[in-house]
């Protein structure tokens, strides 16, 4: 075995040899290979490697985040979950084992802090998307002197959180590594006393106070992603402090960066609201609420949170459109038959309410 010193760093021209395979949880698993050569690994936390997968018809080409951390070069691990309709990761899953070979491509991608100066980090993922999180996680981790993170993980069941034993080990060792773990349901026989039900802005204010001063990474589905931006806009963060990745779609470069086509409230654009029962229309900037519109002209719609959570303020929207971010006060049964909640709700244009 050469010196360290003299190892070369490991190029895609080589093939990666699997070393392990570690079972996360059904259908879900960690795979850990080597250089046969032993050259070293060398990325940026939060990269993702593309492997040629041998499956019969053709190899097929699969992008994985890279879930180990640079700070541990001697090998480079993979953790994928196999969805319903996958071809290649269930190929791994049934035919990879310790002693094979597969060609890889990478690493690749720009959703990484490896770059970043900030000192204080709020990490959001749902499911896989907590990949390259694990990544950067245990970099900061290694480094020693700079670890300040409140790592947030939403997963269907606790069973289901990946890598939950071993992020609580870290943490049992650290103040300055907050775990925080959101679930669907419980499982089965087994209390569950921490966050359940949709991540949303009481739980980010309650997990991280201090989130105005942390710089965001996030992954996962994009309806998830989309609701985390939709509660940090709707909270006054700076979103030149976020950043995201689906773990469907990394991206390699600037130019493959997806326009995030969020709708942004401006207090000096005007929309227009027309109390239909009432008969009164009210000229209103797009950052009032239609339950601060309302109360402003005289009108009562009764209200408990003003946050979105009760749903005391519902109310039909008869035409326009509003842009809401609520708290869970709202089921998507009532939004899709036209109903908003008033004090979570901003209009966009001309809106018609029933009051």
């Amino acid at each position: 075995m050469p010196k360290i010193s003299e190892r070369t760093i490991w190029k895609d021209t080589e093939m990666l040899e699997c070393v392990s395979i570690i079972p996360e949880m059904e259908n879900t698993a960690s795979f850990t290979f080597k250089a046969p050569s032993g050259a070293l690994f060398d990325f940026d936390p939060g990269q993702f490697m593309t492997l040629e997968i041998p499956v019969p018809g053709g190899p097929l080409h699969r992008t994985y985040t890279i879930s180990s951390s640079p700070s541990r070069p001697r090998n480079v691990t993979i953790t994928a979950k196999a969805q319903a309709d996958s071809i290649g990761t269930r190929w791994m899953l049934d035919n990879l084992r310790p002693g094979s070979r597969i060609k890889a491509i990478g690493p690749a991608g720009l959703f990484t802090n490896a770059n970043s100066s900030a000192k204080k980090f709020l990490f959001i993922s749902a499911g896989s998307g907590i990949t390259p999180m694990m990544s950067m996680t245990t970099n900061m981790w290694d480094d020693g002197d700079n670890l300040d993170i409140v790592f947030v993980n939403c997963a269907k069941r606790p069973s289901e959180i990946i890598f939950r034993q071993r992020l609580e080990q870290m943490a049992s060792r650290s103040e300055k590594l907050d775990l925080k773990f959101v679930v669907e349901e419980p499982d089965l026989y087994r209390p569950w006393t921490g966050y359940q039900g949709v991540f949303n802005q009481l739980m980010l204010g309650l997990m991280a106070p201090d989130y105005l001063e942390r710089e965001v990474y996030c992954c996962g589905p994009e309806p998830f992603m989309q609701a985390v931006r939709d509660a940090l806009a709707g909270l006054g963060f700076d979103m030149d402090n976020y950043h995201q990745e689906s773990f469907h779609a990394p991206v390699a470069n600037e130019a493959e960066q997806p326009d995030l086509d969020d709708v942004v409230l401006d207090d000096e654009t005007s929309a227009e609201i027309t109390f239909a029962t009432s008969g009164v229309t009210a000229k209103v900037a797009e950052t009032d609420t239609v339950l601060a519109a309302a109360r402003a002209n005289g009108l009562n719609i009764p209200s408990g949170c003003t946050f979105g959570v009760c749903g005391t303020c519902k109310v039909k929207k008869t035409a326009g459109d509003v842009h809401m971010v609520h708290n869970g006060g709202i089921s998507d049964d009532d939004i899709e038959a036209g109903y908003i909640l008033a004090c979570c709700s901003n209009p966009i244009g001309k809106v018609s309410v029933e009051i």
